[in-house]
């Protein structure tokens, strides 16, 4: 691949560090350790918290620099920010003054990437909307490679993307905050309070998913909400083809639902009815709209057959609204992926009956108001767990439908007990569903782990 072989070219000879050896990193840094390059780890976790991870990078000949102090005096030429880290760290900011370079494996896969690139953020919904784009185009017949925020870096399979082959890349607000390079295609979900203990306020989180049309020419296309506030003021800023997608109302331009529940595409070209929400496999309205934004993704990439072929099909991904397992009539959901209100909320309304709700984890400093009369009127019982607990339960007892709703809530120390009190007293019919609207920092790593812990419980029941 030409310009990748010239970059690295242009960087023989230069030391790489990377802050982290986490799922975003290892396969770039066994990339570039094999490819002769001098390479360190720099990680905040111990040798021994490291274990087999450490032990592998050490036989590459990668070089660890450990411990509380692994971004002072930073000594390399390049350095490879986590997404999970701040653009602002004070520690990296005094690596550029000293003109060492600080960029990101995904700013680098998007200045050397040979084929076109679908780019999906939001605040709700990207992972999904992502993971259906890329079966629309799949089942189209394109090669896609999928990845990003969606759990696999795209840097180290760079020498196998061809020039009519496609990206499709879920990017977060941590990703996005450093990006100069946009996709040929953006597509933005949503923008509403979220990752507010990362960022300096709602400002920057908003700017940072500016980014992703930002840098855009005439020749791409933008795809936005038209139902939320802020997706909506994006537009007078979109320098090519603008496309929206909205639910609740017709669009001038774009996919959309109609009364009668039929997802609909407008173009100037004219307006076709493509199929009805109730073959989308999937559960839930918000689920729906994934589908709306990703269909005025793929307009013109994909044939409307082949769209509702794979509404038809596809299953979901792990983690979102995924059915776990049915025990005496009691059926278990896993939305570990629920770490922020606005997607508890829409994980509540993806059912049509009141559930048995599991919440609460880290304290991202988001608002929980929203989430309060949602529960009153959507969750019999609410099992509350982690540092959020008392957020939450404050947000519901001061909504105003909360003296009517019968509403049941207890607290647990920890998930085994929260599964063991959601399922005390459940009866044949009832719906448990992990849904934590917080994140998963102060028990588990992330979201994915958290999960994954829940469906073992559950199937040792």
């Amino acid at each position: 691949m030409e310009r990748f072989d010239r970059f690295l070219s242009d960087i023989k000879g230069k030391k790489l560090a990377f802050i982290g050896a986490g799922v975003s990193h290892l396969d770039c840094i066994r990339m570039f350790a094999e490819k002769g390059f001098a390479v360190t780890v720099r990680d905040k976790n111990s040798r021994e918290k490291m274990g087999p991870v450490a032990d592998e990078l050490q036989r590459l000949g990668v070089r660890l620099v450990l411990g509380e102090d692994y971004l002072k005096d930073i000594d390399d030429d390049i350095v490879f920010r986590t997404p999970g880290m701040r653009f602002t760290d004070e520690d990296l900011e005094a690596a550029r003054r000293r003109d060492i370079i600080v960029t990101s494996e995904m700013e680098l896969f998007f200045a050397l990437c040979p084929c076109r690139i679908i780019g999906v953020t939001g605040s709700d919904g990207k992972t999904t909307s992502t993971s259906i784009i890329a079966a629309f185009m799949k089942e189209q017949g394109y090669t896609v490679h999928l990845g990003g925020n969606i759990g696999r870096a795209l840097l180290p399979i760079i020498e196998q993307v061809k020039p009519d082959d496609w990206a499709v890349v879920e990017l977060s607000s941590f990703q996005l905050i450093s990006m100069r390079h946009s996709p040929d295609i953006a597509l933005i979900t949503n923008v509403a309070p979220n990752h507010l203990d990362m960022h300096r306020d709602m400002e920057e989180y908003v700017d940072a998913k500016r980014n992703l049309y930002a840098h855009q020419d005439a020749f791409s296309k933008t795809v936005l909400n038209a139902h939320n506030a802020i997706t909506r003021s994006f537009s007078p800023d979109v320098r090519g083809k603008l496309y929206f997608f909205d639910r609740f109302e017709p669009v001038e331009k774009g996919a959309y639902l109609d009364r009668d529940g039929n997802i609909c595409m407008r173009t100037p070209q004219g307006e076709q009815k493509l199929f009805h929400k109730s073959e989308i496999k999937i559960p839930g309205e918000h689920n729906v709209e994934n589908y709306l934004g990703a269909i005025a993704t793929v307009w013109g990439l994909v044939e409307p057959e082949v769209m509702r072929h794979v509404a038809n099909t596809f299953a979901g991904v792990e983690h979102r609204i995924e059915f776990v397992r049915e025990i005496g009539g009691v059926k278990f959901y896993n939305d570990s992926i629920a770490s922020s209100p606005t997607r508890s909320i829409a994980g509540l309304y993806a059912f049509s009956q009141k559930i048995i709700m599991i919440a609460g984890g880290y304290d991202k400093k988001i608002p929980y108001e929203p989430l309060g009369p949602v529960v009153c009127e959507r969750v019999k019982k609410l099992v509350l767990m982690g540092a959020t607990a008392p957020k939450i339960e404050a947000a519901v007892r001061a909504a105003e439908n909360f003296a009517g709703s019968g509403l049941e809530i207890v607290h647990a120390s920890d998930m085994q007990q929260a599964v063991k009190l959601a399922f005390k007293g459940a009866q044949s019919g009832d719906v448990i569903s992990l849904s934590p609207a917080s994140a998963s920092f102060d028990l588990y790593k992330n979201f994915e782990v958290r999960g994954r812990h829940f469906k073992e419980i559950v199937n040792s029941l």
